[in-house]
């Protein structure tokens, strides 16, 4: 049972996660180019680059996970939502995550491991238990993808103990591929019907965006299918072909969603625009055995910082008035949140092509994310933080 009358902050989860999930965003970038490029003595381990990939694939991105999926758990059940106590638990289980993994040179690897393994599962169990209480099995895909995500960190903290790179880049890998189909999975689902529905709402024949169930079949089984390849022994170039299918259907399937009719919407075309990453992301790594200096870097960059970057703001800008019962429409300034994470997305790609010097193009990329999840934290601080404009509970 949810608990009578608790504090705003924890009356639905996504009050609480987007906001750590922009703060968190900022800190992290924050403290890696203070690392980097500042001499910043931070007790990241033996392996800081792969920490850094660690802590946006099992730390930042898990947090916007919880925020959307709690939220989205009510909707897809009727249950009623995480808050209260329970709430705060998982928000401190999430934290102490957090914490002994920036302290991971100072404190025992197992102790590491066993704190940062433990919130995701959690989640996941959660997630599970109210999806089958309440025979809604069609959802039990999500709870797949966390279960996958546990082993995926599972995998790296192996790496980190053991000191084996094979581990902690197998890990790297099942992040980003999870990710990006839970990406597709969830884009799938909003992206055109919050275009339809907008379309309609301003008469336009919401016919004009399409779904094809082959092509979300087919774009969903390119990425599961890229995923089990990334676990097999098999040569890169078989890997790169079938990244390039998922991009060829991922861009059919863009196409069909008509997003250029949402233009006057920052809304709906930032939604758009995020899976335009994806499709980039996917032709990128598709390439990269075929193209000389097209770098790992580069499309997981790609990946990260624009389509992950881009959804997740995209996501939690609409989510946040949605559900607190305000008009669905961008906060004052907002759009600036949205011009900071394309700069930083652009910025990021041309350091990575050695368009810009490297140290540079990412720190003007840092920069640039900073301000867009800082700002998110500022702006919608208000929002998140107050009653419900229309008085209903949550």
């Amino acid at each position: 049972m949810p608990t009578a009358n608790p504090p705003v902050l924890l009356a639905f989860a996504f009050r609480p996660f987007f906001l750590l999930t922009g703060a968190y965003g900022a800190f992290v970038v924050l403290g890696w180019l203070g690392y980097l490029f500042g001499g910043l003595p931070l007790p990241l381990g033996w392996s800081p680059f792969k920490w850094h990939s660690h802590e946006m694939l099992y730390g930042f991105v898990p947090a916007a996970i919880a925020g959307f999926m709690l939220t989205a758990l009510t909707n897809w059940t009727g249950a009623r939502p995480l808050d209260g106590g329970k709430l705060l638990a998982l928000i401190l289980l999430w934290l102490a995550g957090r914490v002994v993994m920036w302290g991971a040179s100072w404190l025992p690897a197992g102790v590491v491991a066993a704190v940062d393994l433990a919130f995701l599962p959690v989640l996941g169990l959660y997630v599970a238990r109210v999806i089958l209480r309440h025979g809604n099995k069609r959802n039990l895909v999500m709870v797949a993808v966390l279960a996958l995500l546990s082993l995926g960190n599972l995998m790296m903290h192996i790496g980190f103990i053991t000191g084996k790179m094979a581990w902690l880049n197998a890990g790297e890998l099942l992040g980003f591929n999870l990710i990006l189909l839970l990406m597709a999975v969830i884009a799938g689902r909003i992206t055109p019907a919050f275009s339809a529905n907008w379309l309609r709402a301003r008469g336009v024949d919401p016919a004009v965006v399409t779904r094809s169930p082959l092509t979300d079949r087919l774009a969903v089984g390119s990425l599961v299918a890229l995923l089990v390849l990334d676990l097999l022994p098999v040569p890169a170039v078989a890997v790169g072909a079938v990244a390039l299918l998922a991009a060829a259907v991922h861009g059919v399937r863009l196409i069909q969603w008509a997003g250029w009719r949402t233009a006057a919407e920052p809304l709906l075309w930032i939604l758009h625009l995020a899976y335009v990453w994806v499709v980039l992301a996917l032709l990128l790594r598709g390439l990269a055995p075929f193209v000389p200096g097209i770098t790992d870097s580069l499309w997981q960059h790609t990946a990260g910082v624009g389509a992950m970057g881009i959804l997740i703001l995209g996501v939690m800008t609409r989510v946040a008035m949605g559900h607190t019962g305000r008009p669905l429409k961008l906060v004052r300034f907002g759009s600036i949140i949205y011009l900071a994470i394309i700069a930083a997305a652009l910025l990021r790609m041309a350091a990575a092509l050695q368009w810009l010097d490297y140290r540079l193009g990412v720190t003007l990329s840092g920069v640039a994310w900073i301000l867009a999840f800082s700002l998110f934290v500022v702006l919608y601080w208000p929002v998140l933080t107050q009653p419900r404009a229309d008085g209903r509970p949550g």
